[in-house]
């Protein structure tokens, strides 16, 4: 389900219970950024309060190597009820944000209960040894089961409902934050910086140059643009925001971000194997290339600790770009779009930007993020921020899980060659192979030694 359509819908469902605009309270005004921040919070404090108090926090166990321990193990009585109270939990949170959102809540909790069972199929699936092995981990296969359902079968509307995998990702996101330390963002922040301002001009304006060449109109353009350079679906809708896009153009961008996330989501990791890229380096092309946070963490999972945190460190250096991509698209586009088009139909003219549109555009769940690194950087013991890391990283998997299975099922084939002749498409994926290319240079540059010294994460 696309934001637009989910605002679209939550704003129905307010007015048919007689809540107008102006008489939503604060809770109710609340954006999904903010409840990812919100329900990311209450999991972390939650956390900490009760192995601070001496109660440990048991998680559903995932591996296991041959049919004995599937049955005696992974399908025990004991650890299906633990997959099933961590699922209650987390339908509780999340109907929480739903409801004050203006979301049918029983619509959302059924269709909530399916992709959690699916997300459960993918862990068990990929938690067997000899699967795991060839480097095949949970995200494939919930990619995989939500792109057949989503592109095999009309998806219900109660399931539909439920479908939500920017506000899971941005949940998961939040948690994520703990254990990224700010010791590490400081022995990283320059060359991630300096890859970010690099990667991002140059992927960006080539997409665009790409656009025209191919006739693709310059609003399609920037949206596409945006999505290959920054950080995918998050930088396409303020793109969109910023220039009042057309929403059918956003809806097939991020169809696109989402299948093109797929293959690279294994090739890269592979690759980075393959080719014997040194893990600092392969963590930050990841962080460079991917779409989405959430994508780098699940493909450096495959490489190693030190490409996830370096490649979220890269991503999160990039993401910054976000608000100041927002500001100067607007104002670009304000003198760049004519008042008519052929002197004859008036076009809305984009009003003046200001910080006031910076802060609307910012994604609200990366100030989530800093806030969770900056407490277990300074104001939490080392030995506490280690002790419950398991815990949350285990319960931050279970959210991109979920949200793997949403986005598989949000990607959608069909639509991919019918606007524009399949341009965009074709443009996309070019600039995406550039953006590879380019990225994998810069990592090389500024994380393999030759102007900065190679970070330690260890």
């Amino acid at each position: 389900m696309s934001v637009e359509n989910t605002a679209t819908e939550n704003s129905a469902a307010l007015t048919d219970a007689g809540i107008t605009p102006d008489k939503k309270t604060f809770l109710q005004s609340l954006t999904e950024d903010w409840w990812a921040v919100i329900l990311g919070s209450i999991i972390i404090a939650t956390v900490l309060f009760l192995t601070n108090n001496g109660s440990a926090i048991a998680l559903p166990a995932y591996k296991w190597s041959g049919s004995e321990d599937l049955f005696n193990k992974i399908l025990s009585p004991g650890n299906l009820l633990l997959i099933l109270e961590t699922g209650v939990v987390f339908l509780a949170l999340a109907s929480i944000a739903i409801a004050l959102s203006g979301g049918n809540v029983g619509r959302f909790a059924a269709g909530f209960a399916l992709i959690y069972l699916l997300a459960n199929i993918a862990f068990i699936i990929g938690g067997n040894k000899s699967v795991s092995y060839y480097g095949l981990e949970y995200v494939v296969f919930a990619l995989l089961i939500g792109i057949l359902l989503g592109n095999l079968i009309k998806l219900p509307s109660w399931l539909k409902e439920a479908v939500r995998s920017e506000f899971y990702i941005k949940t998961g996101l939040v948690i994520l934050g703990t254990t990224i330390l700010s010791a590490d963002l400081i022995k990283a922040g320059l060359p991630g910086i300096i890859q970010a301002v690099i990667v991002v001009s140059a992927v960006w304006f080539f997409s665009l140059w790409l656009s025209r060449k191919l006739k693709v109109d310059d609003e399609f353009g920037i949206i596409l643009a945006s999505a290959v350079s920054i950080c995918g679906v998050s930088a396409a809708i303020v793109a969109a925001g910023a220039i009042n896009g057309d929403k059918k153009k956003l809806s097939y961008v991020t169809t696109l971000v989402l299948i093109m996330a797929i293959p690279m989501m294994v090739i890269l990791p592979w690759a980075v194997r393959y080719f014997q890229i040194p893990e600092v380096i392969g963590g930050a092309w990841l962080g460079g290339t991917l779409d989405t946070t959430a994508t780098v963490t699940a493909a450096g999972d495959l490489v190693g600790p030190i490409a996830v945190k370096a490649g979220v460190i890269a991503k999160f250096s990039q993401n910054v770009f976000i608000g100041v991509a927002a500001f100067f698209i607007a104002i670009w586009w304000a003198y760049r779009k004519p008042a008519t088009q052929d002197g004859e139909i008036p076009v809305t003219k984009v009003k003046s930007p200001g910080l006031k549109i910076v802060w609307e555009r910012f994604p609200k769940f990366v100030l989530g993020f800093i806030g969770a690194s900056l407490v277990f950087s300074f104001l939490l013991s080392p030995a506490t921020a280690k002790g419950v890391g398991p815990t949350l990283n285990g319960l931050r998997t279970i959210w991109f899980a979920i949200a793997f299975i949403s986005i598989g099922m949000e990607a959608k084939f069909s639509s991919l060659v019918k606007l524009q002749g399949g341009r965009p498409a074709f443009t996309f994926v070019i600039a995406q192979i550039f953006n590879i290319f380019w990225t994998l240079l810069w990592s090389y540059i500024l994380f393999g030694g030759y102007l900065f010294p190679i970070p330690d994460f260890k």
